[in-house]
């Protein structure tokens, strides 16, 4: 089973940028689809970004494609998500997960479709 921790999350001004990273241990992300989710206080979860595959292939809705980019680093064993161009409305906790590759996309854009989730980490855009 694997395990993911985030980390990288805090306060930045509106416009500023943050990277967040998604450590994983256990088994290695590259055998995984990864993906990022945030919840907004009083909103559901949302979907992010996801990647998957070697070379690895990703996937962003169009929302969030401008602003957000997710990679991946094998050798560290993490996934990223590199947050540019913030504003107060992507204050979320914002959390990774988990799924097998034999999931497909259309279920790897709803939460239910991931079996392992990290704990979230806090990001606060002031205004």
């Amino acid at each position: 089973q694997v395990q993911l921790v985030e980390s990288g999350g805090g306060l930045v001004q509106a416009g500023g940028s943050l990277r967040l990273s998604c450590a994983a241990s256990g088994r290695s992300v590259s055998n995984y689809s990864v993906g990022w989710f945030r919840q907004a206080p009083g909103k559901e979860r949302e979907f992010v970004a996801l990647i998957n595959g070697s070379p690895p292939s990703t996937y962003t809705p169009a929302s969030m494609k401008v602003r957000f980019t997710i990679s991946r680093d094998n050798s560290k064993n993490t996934v990223y998500l590199q947050m540019n161009s913030l504003n107060p409305e992507d204050t979320a906790v914002y959390y990774c997960a988990a799924a097998s590759v034999q999931v497909p996309l259309s279920r790897l854009v709803r939460q239910s479709g991931y079996d392992y989730w990290g704990q979230g980490t806090q990001v606060t855009v002031s205004s």
